[in-house]
């Protein structure tokens, strides 16, 4: 008596359940399934076997995906049996096209049963499958839609047509199925942005939270919206002329948040995180640097695209230039401010601090000629130290950090500039320092 393995299967009659029996083999290391034998090894033989024949080869082209038919051989044994080679494809995870690829739909060999794969093992299966680049892999989650991305293409007038989707690599050309980009891309996207506001410079005391979630076209939206909405303006003036300036040049803001979504490393499940505070905005992006590059190459404008075809559709929208500008761009808008942006990189993240234009204030003391035409910043910080020395005359160091709340090498920073800048006099050294109007 023969009994079944992690290799042979017994079917008496055919069943729906035979599907999952070739996927799972296919999806491990192969087997055989005999039909018109029960589960104890004694033949039983088939009624109708060209009925049978036919039904088992629709069946294992139409309910399974990725196609499986070239990884299986039939033949008819003695006492009306079929013989069922399944070999195992190489283009795993195989899946019942009624399920989806998700564990009930991916079955695996164990033991003598055919079990249901874990999400871990569908994952690795890709992996294998698709190789490591992330985009280019089959997405698990294949029912997706595209309504913001349809938006965002209509809007710069590039075809988004489902004709377009393998060249624009939201669809692979083994079986037609979703990749990672077109789940990035879609309205079903994994993926968050979080946005918090503290209301001091060490990021701890909360004033506000968002997460941005959706296509990574409506993260970047409203994502950007609300950036614009923590831009603040400080007022400044030229003779008897007011003028606002923002904190952030709206071009870096732009750059950096786009920098963030483009180049991140989306294997991770992890959220772009942006902090935002009175000195400076962080935009920390998941995913270090590629190898081979630094962040000395990074600030001199070289660039090796993580995820290639996203910013290749990027690109074609016209919303990036070619790849590296935009640090080149950030740095050239902060060319003449006192604090420059920096970039900080670890094994798993890659940050870019923006500072505070009005925070840091733009120093002429090295260039004369423009001193005469750039008029002098006044920050709501420094606003407030000049409404209060206006009022009493004059503050120690220790009043100035308890009026703004903030700590002493903050306070050293802003009488600086303010001194620099012809506002206040700093009268005396240590304990005994103060400060008066000019």
């Amino acid at each position: 008596m023969q009994y079944e393995s992690e290799c042979v299967e017994y079917k008496a009659q055919i069943n729906e359940n035979i599907y999952k029996e070739v996927v799972a083999f296919a999806n491990t290391d192969g087997g055989i399934i005999y039909i018109g034998i029960d589960d104890k090894g004694n033949p039983t033989g088939i009624d109708d076997v060209d009925g049978t024949y036919t039904r088992l080869t629709n069946g294992i082209r139409d309910a399974i995906a990725p196609d499986v038919t070239m990884f299986v051989r039939y033949t008819l044994q003695e006492k009306k049996i079929i013989r069922i080679e399944v070999g195992e494809g190489s283009y795993k995870p195989y899946y019942l096209k009624s399920k989806g690829m998700k564990p009930t739909g991916v079955y695996v060999r164990q033991g003598a049963s055919s079990v249901q794969a874990s999400p871990d093992q569908i994952r690795r299966m890709i992996k294998d499958s698709n190789g490591d680049v992330f985009e280019e892999m089959r997405t698990v989650i294949q029912e997706l839609s595209f309504d913001e991305a349809e938006s965002m293409f209509k809007r710069y007038k590039v075809d988004f047509s489902e004709e377009k989707y393998i060249a624009l690599g939201l669809r692979n050309v083994h079986d037609d199925q979703y990749t990672n980009l077109a789940m990035i891309l879609s309205d079903q996207c994994q993926h968050t942005t979080k946005i918090a506001v503290f209301g001091d410079e060490d990021n701890i005391t909360f004033k506000d939270a968002r997460e941005f979630g959706g296509s990574i076209f409506k993260q970047l939206d409203d994502s950007y919206a609300y950036l614009n909405l923590c831009n603040r303006t400080a007022a400044t003036f030229r003779g008897l002329e007011r003028v606002e300036l923002p904190d952030y040049p709206e071009e870096a803001l732009r750059e950096a948040l786009l920098n963030a979504l483009v180049h991140r490393d989306y294997s991770y499940s992890g959220s772009i995180i942006i902090n935002v505070n009175d000195l400076c905005i962080e935009f920390i992006s998941i995913g270090g640097l590629l190898p081979g590059l630094s962040a000395d190459d990074i600030r001199s404008g070289i660039s090796q695209p993580r995820n290639r075809k996203l910013a290749e559709i990027f690109h074609r929208l016209k919303l990036i230039e070619s790849y590296g500008t935009g640090i080149r761009k950030i740095y050239s808008l902060y060319k003449e401010c006192a604090v420059q942006p920096r970039i900080e990189v670890t094994p798993n993240t890659f940050k870019l601090v923006l500072p505070n234009m009005n925070a840091n204030a733009v120093t002429f003391r090295d260039k004369p000629e423009a001193a005469e035409k750039a008029p002098t910043a006044i920050t709501p910080q420094m606003r407030t130290v000049i409404d209060y020395l206006t009022e009493y005359g004059e503050m120690t160091d220790e009043e100035l950090q308890e009026l703004l709340n903030i700590k002493k090498t903050r306070a050293y920073l802003l009488t600086r500039q303010m001194q620099e800048n012809g506002l206040i006099d700093i009268i005396g050294r240590g304990a005994l320092k103060k400060y008066r109007l000019r």
